[in-house]
């Protein structure tokens, strides 16, 4: 199985070069790995220092992982962090700013057995996270021969899963190369028992901490508020698929104002958008043009990066994706204490926030635009809709923590005091 894993691997390096002439994101991904060995050996030059290293497959999971890295750098102030990125999605967004806690961020090299032992020999580290299933083999077993620490944190696990079928041998096999796994939830932590593995924390989801740290500290955009004169539900990282039923909701909504933050910014999707509600809808760049910002009724988002903070201004908000590649992050506006609606799961055991958000009364799945109507109606109604909000509440705080649990164990279990 390794010997086809490898042919995969290098396989998979072919075609994103092959790729990369027709797609700007595989271009970004083939570039950016160019450098990543030159990369390490400047960094590691100028900072010799022990080092942590955590491996990411895009944004979402860098959110997960930030928590466990403050609490980390809170421990250690003297080591060093270098955080990897597989998708150039997360990569790119991550350099555009200096980020906190972090110190070095680069592309993780196509896994294969070369690049991953140089990767590790060069980069060095003192201890290695992986966060929630981002697991590739090569660069794992280069960690586990160099007798460095190393910790899968966030794990969410299904029975589905190729760790766990018949065939998934060599799969499995990665898991016991962990020191410690961190999982969000009792049915992962069953299916590793179940398998053997025995150095096993349930810690929970770190991302309820990172969104609850942005609930505190959110960005302010005086300019949009400034423009509120009604109850705003925020659309975010919508689809295609999404605003087909939400447009006709927005078109007979005229006591509320929109924000609508596509996933996506294509020009052209959202021009058709705009031909295609009725009420008066600007773009976010323009808006920002205009001498003195008045009153807006649709405000479209043409830029990313501001949509966690933009829960602020929400009554609600109708989170995207799960009607195509998959939810996107309902936690965020869950920290802010509102209520959350989002499309039928194709995969409901891959998104468990959504089943828990609505046990927890502040989840509403809704599968077309007669549906969306009838949950805000009832949201309409002081007593439900405060109920929603408490709800939402209790649900990020009875969750929140999961980072410092992380660290804690990790310190007390198989840290060596400095």
């Amino acid at each position: 199985m390794r010997i086809l894993y490898n042919l995969g691997m290098n396989l998979l390096d072919r075609l994103m070069r092959i790729g990369s002439k027709r797609s700007d994101k595989l271009k970004l991904a083939v570039i950016g790995r160019k450098k990543t060995f030159e990369e390490i050996i400047s960094f590691r030059k100028s900072n010799p220092q022990e080092l942590a290293w955590f491996h990411v497959a895009s944004l979402g999971e860098y959110l997960q992982a930030k928590p466990v890295i403050e609490a980390f750098k809170k421990e250690h102030p003297l080591w060093s962090v270098a955080v990897s990125f597989f998708s150039p999605s997360g990569y790119e967004q991550a350099i555009k700013k200096k980020q906190d806690w972090v110190d070095f961020i680069c592309y993780l090299p196509i896994d294969t057995p070369q690049n991953a032992n140089r990767f590790v020999d060069l980069l060095s580290p003192d201890m290695a996270f992986f966060i929630k299933y981002d697991l590739w083999a090569n660069h794992i077993l280069a960690v586990k021969k160099n007798k460095i620490p190393l910790y899968l944190v966030a794990a969410s696990f299904r029975k589905k899963q190729v760790y766990f079928s018949w065939y998934g041998g060599f799969f499995k096999q990665l898991l016991f190369c962990f020191d410690h796994v961190f999982v969000q939830n009792g049915e992962s932590k069953a299916l590793l028992k179940k398998a053997g593995i025995k150095n096993i924390s349930l810690t929970g989801d770190p991302r309820f901490d990172n969104v609850y740290k942005t609930r505190l500290q959110p960005k302010l955009f005086p300019e949009i508020a400034q423009g509120i004169t009604k109850k705003v539900m925020v659309l975010g990282s919508v689809w295609q698929e999404d605003m087909d039923n939400l447009i006709p909701f927005i078109n007979q909504s005229h006591g509320f104002q929109f924000i609508i933050a596509p996933h996506d910014i294509h020009l052209g999707t959202i021009e058709n958008w705009q031909k295609a509600i009725t009420l008066p809808s600007i773009k976010y760049s323009e808006y920002r043009k205009e001498e003195q910002s008045g009153t807006w009724d649709v405000l479209i988002i043409d830029n990313i990066g501001m949509l966690s903070s933009l829960y602020q201004f929400a009554y609600c908000a109708y989170i995207g994706g799960a009607m195509g590649k998959g939810l996107h992050n309902i936690l965020e506006p869950l920290a802010f204490g509102i209520p959350v609606l989002f499309g039928p799961l194709k995969k409901v055991s891959k998104f468990p926030e959504a089943e828990i958000s609505k046990q927890y009364g502040c989840g509403f799945a809704v599968k077309d635009e007669t549906e969306i109507r009838t949950v805000m109606e009832n949201l309409g109604r002081k007593a439900a809709y405060e109920q929603a909000c408490d709800s939402a509440n209790s649900l990020v705080k009875d969750n929140l923590g999961s980072a410092e649990r992380t660290v804690a164990i990790i310190k007390k279990e198989t840290w060596k005091e400095e």
